[in-house]
């Protein structure tokens, strides 16, 4: 797609100081500049009356929240046509705290050309990514699994099984990594023949009876500890299973689930 390493520019700067007492360096008083950071627009909505606020994923900073000041009228140098989910962009901003103002957007690529229920996984995506990562929390390789998956759901790789890798990578690259391939009370290798529970923040433990909640197959959590697809039968239970830790880190549930089977 065009996105390399170290491509990105970002520097401080500072208004004119004109006392002594204000020359001291003050953390909160600096700019920060952004140049052609590599980013996707996870969603946009109107701001006042001509500006959009955006959030968007970036390479270097994480997720940011920017003000497109004026891109809702007929004419504005920044084009508005980029500031929309699935385009590879390169990103320019200005500001300070949680909410700075962009100033500058171009086209890395193509934007993916999904459709059917590979947009509405893509838009799942978004969504999720928006609801469980901090702003300003980068994770370059987390941006880079995210513009894969976008790239493999464009390709027509399967689509149960793409999700499944993204979370799984997600909640890996957040803290949040599963236990997949031992017993969490035993620490003993699952048994691929062996139905299991699993247990926010313990992992995989000996299926005993509905109150456990979601039940796997050992054979599947082996699958995915090792990303190798697993038997269809054996999908359902690990989205039933992503889900429940998923829900358990944004404290509810995503909208983008009731469209997805």
């Amino acid at each position: 797609m065009g996105f390399g390493i170290g491509e990105s520019k970002s520097r401080y700067s500072r208004h004119a100081l004109s006392s002594p007492e204000s020359r001291i360096p003050n953390p909160e008083s600096r700019l920060l500049r952004i140049e052609q950071q590599p980013a996707f627009v996870l969603h946009a909505r109107a701001y006042r009356e001509t500006s959009l606020l955006l959030e968007c994923l970036t390479r270097d900073h994480g997720r940011v929240g920017l003000v497109a000041r004026g891109v809702r009228r007929e004419r504005t140098r920044i084009p508005r046509a980029l500031l929309q989910p699935l385009i590879p962009i390169r990103l320019g901003w200005n500001g300070r705290g949680e909410l700075a103002t962009l100033t500058q957007v171009e086209a890395v690529a193509s934007g993916f050309d999904l459709a059917g229920d590979a947009l509405l996984c893509a838009l799942y995506l978004n969504e999720l990514v928006l609801r469980i990562t901090p702003r300003q929390d980068p994770h370059p390789q987390m941006f880079a699994d995210y513009a894969e998956t976008l790239a493999r759901l464009a390709r027509g790789e399967a689509q149960a099984w793409t999700l499944r890798r993204f979370e799984r990578d997600l909640l890996a690259h957040l803290g949040y990594g599963l236990i997949l391939d031992v017993d969490g009370d035993a620490g003993a290798p699952l048994d691929p023949e062996r139905d299991y529970a699993y247990r926010h923040e313990h992992g995989p433990a000996p299926w005993r009876d509905a109150r456990d909640g979601v039940r796997l197959r050992g054979a599947a959590l082996l699958a995915l500890a090792r990303d190798e697809m697993p038997a269809a039968e054996h999908l359902p239970s690990l989205r039933r299973l992503m889900r429940a830790v998923i829900a358990a880190h944004i404290d509810g549930e995503l909208r983008s689930w009731s469209m997805l089977a």
